[in-house]
């Protein structure tokens, strides 16, 4: 029933709207009007009251169409925004069967395959006349800046019992069950400046810096966890001691008792280190995304497999190093886990997905809501 050229017409035309995370202005009234074409009402959220966010989030509504009585609401949630570099995608189909960018940009596909995905499926529904409980189709800015976007929701305008999250680098057929809560810390550590020639006179922020990190445990820690510094910037010439560097991390894991004595570790060290000469340490500490666990046997992860199994594949549930909008969707109550889309190399210029994998995605989300409305 999915219509392989409209499906990939729709992911061409997305790929090549620019909207890099933070600057979704163009192309969410674009998706807005394509969802109230289609029939479905659309309401808008506040969120771009927020300076980091180009747009305000959509939450559109496909009314029931069936007789029958019981039919679960469910909820499907993709993103709108890319990573950088994403102005001016020019996508390229190939003879290998799938589509990449033209090698300076990323291509997109997370997560506008997914938003292609969903669109087909309504088109699908529409012109079949199938029946179906309601669906409502969340489409999120600011998902690549740390899910902020779904971060500003309102819990109050998703009605679904259960749902999913299109936007898993997981071949199609696969379901994410589990991923890690990230915690992230921003450290400026503080010294005293002076000019190079005198070093005595001054304390180099840089060296305090470095040697905390030195002292400190990072990278794979234990079977859940893993720590990383990310970014390190500061100073202003090379004759004059910094006096002050600004250092990004991360933790990351499956168990809250590992990550909170990790992130206590790294704030230990910078704060002790700096002390030891003579500086001084602040570190900020904030939850980017909380970490969630869904078992197999929950319906929401049962109807994942089923429909998968349905169409011969693979039906595997997997649990992911890194978050998702159903992550934040989790903790309003609604049970939610991240589909496979099949795209690979995301977040860089090598990106690529093959054509069938956006119609085996477009076909699986069918055969969910055909199965949830049985």
């Amino acid at each position: 029933m999915v219509n392989s050229q409209r499906l990939l017409n729709t992911f061409l035309e997305l790929v090549q709207i620019n909207s890099e995370t933070g600057h979704e202005e163009v192309i969410q009234p674009i998706l807005k009007q394509r969802f109230e074409d289609l029939g479905l009402e659309v309401k808008e959220d506040n969120a771009s009251e927020k300076e980091w966010l180009g747009a305000n989030n959509l939450i559109c509504t496909l009314p029931s169409t069936t007789t029958k009585k019981d039919v679960s609401n469910i909820y499907f949630t993709s993103h709108m925004d890319t990573v950088v570099p994403g102005i001016d995608v020019k996508p390229q189909v190939k003879d290998d069967g799938y589509i990449y960018s033209d090698g300076t940009t990323v291509l997109g596909s997370d997560d506008k395959a997914g938003l292609a995905a969903i669109i087909e499926a309504i088109e699908v529904l529409k012109e079949n006349n199938i029946p179906h409980g309601q669906i409502q189709f969340v489409i999120t800015v600011g998902e690549e800046s740390g899910l902020k976007g779904a971060k500003e929701l309102d819990p109050s305008m998703l009605d679904a019992q259960f749902g999913y999250a299109v936007d898993a680098s997981q071949p199609v057929g696969t379901t994410v069950v589990g991923a890690p809560t990230q915690m992230v810390l921003k450290t400026t550590i503080l010294g005293k400046t002076a000019h190079a020639s005198t070093p005595n006179e001054g304390i180099s922020a840089i060296n305090i810096a470095a040697k905390a990190i030195s002292k400190m445990s990072l990278g794979q820690i234990d079977d859940y966890t893993t720590a990383n510094i990310g970014k390190f910037h500061g100073g202003s010439a090379t004759n004059i001691v910094a006096d002050e560097v600004i250092i990004e991390a991360e933790a990351r894991s499956h168990n809250d008792e590992s990550i909170d004595k990790q992130v206590a570790h790294m704030k230990e060290v910078f704060e002790t280190t700096a002390q030891e000469l003579g500086g001084q340490a602040k570190v900020e500490i904030e939850k980017s995304y909380p970490g969630f666990k869904i078992e197999d046997d929950n319906q929401v992860t049962q109807y994942a497999i089923n429909s998968a199994h349905a169409l011969g594949l693979s039906g595997n549930t997997v649990i992911a190093g890194g978050g998702s909008d159903g992550s934040i969707i989790n903790t309003f109550g609604i049970p939610t886990v991240i589909l496979g889309v099949g795209y690979e190399h995301i977040h860089t210029t090598s990106e690529r997905i093959a054509v069938e994998s956006l119609n085996q995605l477009a076909q699986q989300l069918l055969k969910i809501i055909e199965l949830v409305s049985e």
